[in-house]
């Protein structure tokens, strides 16, 4: 067992530094990038063998869909699925849609450890001190009750962001006919 994990950490620094000599660019992750991450996450995600305390019934459901909406939906959008975050596919790795099998395959108590101790280098904060346990636990009541994707619309904060963007493009394209004619 310890040279399995002697030799993952090998492979994983040699990984890790190839990487590194090809850039800082964020592009989509190859298929080698992924195979790692998903080989690290299998190595230190916890949480396999919890048992979720919260009741799986609407009322969970629903505090959880509160909690998520408030500290998740920045990244995930409201309904899970990414709906409406401009940036979800442009960074790497790109935020994960909750609602895929390569998420739902892990245990209640994963999902838990996930939101409690983030993971590191993809984006995905902890939200220990931030959140209770209890609140943590009804957060994957919602995750396992995902709505349809695109159900719940796009987050307010993208919404009043393309309007203001929108706007700008607006003012200046009415400016720059003005500056041509008094140019001309």
């Amino acid at each position: 067992m310890k040279n399995r994990k002697l030799r993952m950490l090998i492979f994983f620094g040699s990984v890790i530094s190839l990487l590194y000599l090809t850039g800082c660019k964020a592009k989509p992750p190859s298929r080698i990038e992924k195979r790692v991450v998903q080989e690290s996450k299998d190595l230190v995600i916890g949480g396999k063998d919890w048992q979720n305390p919260v009741p799986d019934n609407a009322s969970s459901v629903k505090l959880g869909s509160k909690h998520f909406q408030h500290h998740c939906q920045v990244c995930h959008g409201l309904d899970g699925h990414t709906t409406g975050v401009p940036f979800a596919r442009n960074i790497s790795p790109p935020v994960p849609d909750l609602g895929t099998p390569d998420i739902q395959k892990y245990s209640d108590g994963q999902l838990k450890w996930i939101i409690e101790n983030g993971i590191r280098l993809t984006g995905m904060p902890k939200w220990k001190g931030f959140l209770t346990d209890e609140e943590m636990w009804q957060v994957v009541r919602y995750i396992r009750h995902l709505p349809a994707r695109g159900s719940l619309g796009i987050p307010e904060v993208y919404v009043r962001e393309f309007e203001e963007h929108a706007q700008t493009h607006k003012e200046h394209t009415q400016k720059e006919p003005m500056k041509n004619k008094v140019t001309e």
